[in-house]
């Protein structure tokens, strides 16, 4: 269930509601249920994955991804697999801890784990989206945006992209006015 911290400590968890709060940044937040495949969960319960474990999970999750590429038309797709057992995790992190934005969108499919995004709004105001398993979002291009780990700091997510190209973080230099906040939920 995603949650959204506003500016002034609040929360919201009501899908509608998040949607109507992030809906003048265009951001597209839904729920695409997960398969309940055995061998498919199996995989999603691992830390770390083969290559040929990721395609698995890609090719088990591809129905989402034909309907992204005939109406918007997505043309490649990968899995991040994520956890602490990953050498220079925090490091690799901090390329997206800070307010930027990309020449693309950004889209994800949380499908394991969570992870926050925050968010500059039109009036200056910030908010933090917490995502978790089951939930797709596609950041606009240019949307001024950062991105970090819960304390749990796993997650798995499906990246699909038009190009990879626009993809490079774009630092804009404003200043985070929202407390992170630590979540460590189911």
């Amino acid at each position: 269930m995603a949650i959204l911290k506003m500016e002034d400590g609040s929360d919201r968890t009501n899908l509608e509601e998040i949607v109507r709060e992030l809906a003048p940044l265009g951001i597209q937040l839904n729920y695409w249920a997960i398969s309940d495949n055995q061998e498919l969960q199996d995989l999603l319960a691992k830390d770390s994955l083969t290559d040929a474990e990721k395609e698995t999970v890609l090719q088990g999750l591809d129905n989402y991804f034909e309907q992204l590429k005939q109406n918007a038309g997505y043309t490649s797709r990968d899995l991040i697999a994520l956890h602490p057992g990953i050498p220079n995790l925090d490091a690799m992190l901090t390329k997206f801890d800070k307010v930027h934005t990309h020449a693309d969108d950004e889209v994800r499919y949380i499908v394991a784990g969570e992870g926050i995004f925050g968010f500059v709004r039109p009036d200056g105001s910030q908010v933090e989206l917490t995502v978790q398993p089951q939930e797709y979002i596609n950041v606009p291009a240019g949307t001024e945006h950062w991105f970090y780990l819960t304390s749990a700091k796993r997650i798995k997510a499906v990246r699909y992209f038009i190009g990879t190209d626009g993809w490079v973080p774009e630092y804009t230099g404003t200043e985070m006015k929202v407390q992170r906040q630590v979540a460590v939920l189911g």
